[in-house]
């Protein structure tokens, strides 16, 4: 059904949704919030609990003023609260409140409260009328990401339709693994997610979604697995002096782990069998020179490689890198570079380039698996950052040749229990140690009282010619109005720091060239402080960069935010990461602290899975990791333990693929696009 068959949404609307990647009723069902919004009663002042999103109501004294500071509007007023209290508050580029807001009349007030001295502060709060938050008073109401245009009320009502016409009653789990496993059949589920009756209900549904994408997820890497195993290596390989010679010219020594990892890789290549690998390192362990390495002993036995990365900007630098290794060492190779904005005239010759067998090591993104690309002799594939790509898309790039050697690479540090489960079809290595020139990072877990001191640090690194990252979780003003956003906060800077230094934003909303525009100039030393959000996890290399202040790091996962922690420290100066905490709590304050106290991102994983547990449902994301739409391999690792079981009794059993029971999950399998990461996150 397609998504104008529902009432109110015309062309223009339904080009919203498409945007979200919502063309059918189906697909909207299937689009879950990304988070809920419950309104507690409004509460005295006195009770009320710092740096928590809170209700109070009140009515405004004075005067309402606002003063303009290089272009940044500040409107702030008092409001003398019910119960008794004073809370000052704040607007950012909000000048009509002047004219709006009427003295004398009661709001209510909801934002995240803060004490600065003795003073209460509220900023960009939402106001109320105490009707209106009446009605929204103790509800679980659902909050869908949007887009320009599309408001959270509309989803919300467009979803309420969906739900109703579309058939979900045909449940593709059949009822006797549901029973077993205690599991929400798939309509009630789907329901309770959208629009739950309780958070008990919540936390059911949500386990049955779960379960469902590490069971889909589990039987497809099992079936690889199958397949993969005791396959003859068609493109048998010898050691090469080439790479031999490159480890003894290298300006540096590898690793142990390095020599380790390496000496398997050339045993895989050798071998009888074909190669399927991981690499699983951390942050700067030094995983790239061994995919060169790889790729030089490719080409020098006469075949191909290709290497994916996630994004354009990590494809070209890897160009870069080994364009200067070529001319430096002289290395036999000829890499090509092709990206989605590769010119049609150059995306020509690089076809031709690889057809004819010119061109041997073939760098790029996505664009290496369309069906225009064909290769001569294709016999090795390296993904880049492994946990971007999805299951379909490895198979895609490897199905290119015939039963190619894949190695894998990941900077996500994952427990090995996990990574068994995660990696099935792959042999694992792990580069467990960095190298010795590497200075430690510096680390600070701080509140938001902190701010003032971070920005003169901030404004001092600057001066002695280095350049910094500041993270926010959200996008823009209005998607989550107790996180900071990157469009507000970027405002807030340029109003707050010396006008000498150059601030940019940057967002996974932009436009691909923009983006790359502005990741250049940053490389380039053209932007002292970029405002991102998580969208630099991957992909920038600035080892001119030694700051890195995360706001609201209570809301990230610790992988994530070790994940983010790596793109400073990549230089020879020291490095700092500020992680500054909207919440006060004792656990998250906990939870933070192995960040402070470590830089090891194995031991911060596994002491992540001792912490985490199945609270809460969506604070935390674990965006670095293998993506999933709702599940969190940290959060959920005991339904990914059952799901595995589950996956490995089904496919033990010869009914799974006859027995009528079992037929709409086969057909669920065939379907099911495993894993695919959604850009639109990050």
């Amino acid at each position: 059904m397609e998504i104008t068959a529902l009432k109110g949404i015309g062309e223009k609307t339904a080009e919203l949704f498409h945007k979200l990647h919502v063309y059918t009723a189906e697909d909207l069902v299937h689009y879950y919030p990304r988070d809920y919004e419950y309104f507690s009663d409004p509460v005295d002042l006195i009770h009320a609990g710092v740096n928590e999103m809170t209700a109070v109501s009140g009515k405004i004294r004075g005067n309402i003023a606002t003063r303009h500071v290089r272009g940044l509007s500040i409107t702030s007023f008092e409001v003398e609260c019910v119960g008794g209290g004073t809370l000052h508050m704040t607007y950012f580029n909000m000048p009509y409140l002047k004219n709006s807001l009427k003295r004398d009349v009661l709001y209510i007030f909801r934002g995240i409260l803060q004490l600065r001295g003795s003073r209460y502060v509220m900023e960009q709060a939402r106001m109320y009328k105490p009707e209106e938050y009446g009605k929204m008073a103790s509800h679980m109401l659902p909050r869908y990401s949007t887009t320009k245009g599309l408001s959270n009320n509309a989803v919300t009502k467009a979803m309420r339709q969906a739900i109703t016409a579309v058939n979900l009653s045909d449940d593709y789990l059949p009822e006797h693994i549901r029973e077993e496993e205690g599991l929400y059949s798939l309509e009630d589920a789907v329901r309770q997610m959208h629009f739950p009756e309780s958070r008990e209900t919540l936390v059911k549904a949500r386990e049955r979604l779960v379960f469902d994408e590490f069971l889909l997820f589990t039987l497809m890497i099992r079936r690889m697995r199958d397949s993969n195993e005791e396959i003859s290596n068609q493109y048998p390989m010898i050691d090469v002096a080439q790479t031999k010679r490159l480890i003894e010219a290298l300006p540096y020594s590898l690793t142990n782990a390095q020599h380790k990892v390496w000496t398997e890789i050339k045993n895989d290549l050798t071998s009888e069998h074909t190669m399927n690998r991981l690499i699983q390192g951390d942050v700067g362990s030094g995983k790239t020179i061994l995919a060169f390495l790889t790729l030089i002993m490719c080409v020098a036995n006469g075949y191909q490689g290709a290497m994916m990365a996630p994004t354009e900007v990590l494809a070209s630098q890897h160009y870069e890198t080994l364009i200067q290794m070529q001319k430096k060492y002289k290395l036999p190779i000829h890499p090509v570079l092709l990206t989605g904005s590769t010119s049609a005239k150059d995306r020509k010759s690089i076809y031709a380039q690889i057809e004819s067998g010119e061109a041997n090591i073939i760098l790029g993104t996505h664009a290496l698996i369309q069906d225009k690309v064909i290769y001569r002799n294709l016999a090795l594939v390296i993904t880049d950052e492994q946990h971007r790509f999805g299951v379909r898309q490895r198979e895609s790039l490897a199905q290119k040749g015939n039963t190619v050697h894949v190695l894998v690479m990941s900077a996500t540090p994952i427990p090995r229990t996990l990574a068994i489960i995660l990696y099935g079809d792959l042999h694992i290595s792990v580069l467990d140690e960095l190298p010795a020139n590497r200075l430690p990072i510096k680390n600070c877990v701080v509140n938001t009282s902190y701010r003032e001191t971070a920005y003169r640090f901030i404004e001092k690194e600057v001066s002695a010619g280095h350049q910094v990252y500041v993270i926010c979780p959200m996008v823009d003003e209005g998607e989550a109005e107790e996180l900071e956003n990157v469009v507000s906060y970027t405002a807030k800077l340029k109003g707050t720091m010396n006008s000498s230094i150059q601030i940019a934003a940057l967002h996974g909303r932009m436009k691909a060239a923009e983006k790359k525009r502005i990741m250049e100039a940053f490389a380039a030393r053209r932007i002292d402080v970029l405002v991102s959000t998580t969208v630099i996890e991957v992909g920038i290399n600035v080892p001119n960069a030694t700051v890195m202040m995360v706001e609201n790091a209570e809301r990230f996962g610790l992988a994530q935010l070790h994940q983010l922690r790596g793109r400073v420290g990549r230089g020879d100066e020291q490095s700092y990461c500020i992680f500054v905490s909207g919440s006060q709590k004792p656990e998250t304050m906990a939870r933070l602290k192995i960040l402070n106290d470590s830089n090891d991102g194995f031991y911060i994983a596994s002491q992540d899975l001792k912490l985490r547990g199945p609270g809460d449902l969506f604070g935390i994301r674990q965006s670095g990791d293998i993506h999933f739409v709702l599940g969190d391999i940290y959060q959920d690792a005991g339904i990914l333990q059952r799901a595995s079981d589950r996956a490995d009794r089904i496919l033990s059993e010869e009914a799974f693929f006859t027995d009528v029971r079992y037929a709409l999950l086969r057909e669920r399998m065939e379907h099911a696009a495993i894993n695919e990461v959604d850009f639109r996150t990050i």
